[in-house]
């Protein structure tokens, strides 16, 4: 082999390793293939906020928004919360649901969104189960300073927006911990919901 070609086999290799470092910090993650647009939304299990079982085929019957988010520790998040609470009358107009999941605990959240009165549904996933089954899992996501309160692993921020029928018409993952999807994107995915 000439000195050229394996100079650029080494800069051809050099680039994937570097794309694959900037993928991984950055946290870029494929959707999980049991939450890909067209497929049934997971029958799953979790807590309301009173404590009571709820399951998500209770969810079918009208188009419903369904966000994972990691908790009241994260700014991210909070900022999620109170960007949506200028949509939350948009989606709820169509008819649709509005469902936070998060793993603990609910009443801080639940106050921000009382703040600014609005009533959004919070189920719990106090184990990570559904985050696990899922394909949400973020390992080692919690910040150490928060780790002794909310454990080590948490939600990898998603939304799912899912049809009446409870197929799933959108899924966005975050493609990194700081950003969500935009509300009007999850209030025009509400709407395609209607049109289908």
């Amino acid at each position: 082999m000439s000195s050229k070609i394996l100079i650029v086999l080494g800069a051809i290799a050099g680039l994937l390793g570097l794309a694959w470092i900037w993928v991984s910090r950055r946290g870029l993650r494929a959707t999980p293939p049991q939450l890909k647009p067209g497929s049934p939304l997971p029958d799953f299990q979790a807590v309301d906020e009173q404590g009571d079982p709820v399951r998500s085929v209770e969810l079918h019957g009208s188009p419903t928004v369904i966000l994972f988010v990691r908790g009241n520790w994260c700014p991210f998040c909070s900022r999620q919360v109170s960007n949506l609470t200028q949509h939350y009358r948009d989606i709820v107009n169509l008819g649709a649901k509005l469902i936070l999941i998060t793993p603990k605990p609910l009443e801080t959240t639940r106050r921000v969104a009382e703040f600014f009165k609005v009533e959004f549904d919070f189920w719990l996933d106090d184990e990570l189960a559904v985050t696990r089954e899922l394909g949400l899992l973020q390992e080692g996501g919690v910040p150490k300073s928060y780790g002794r309160e909310y454990g080590r692993d948490t939600i990898w921020p998603t939304a799912i927006v899912v049809n009446a029928s409870g197929l799933i018409a959108y899924t966005e993952l975050s493609k990194h911990i700081s950003d969500r999807p935009d509300p009007e994107t999850l209030v025009r995915e509400v709407r395609k919901t209607l049109r289908t």
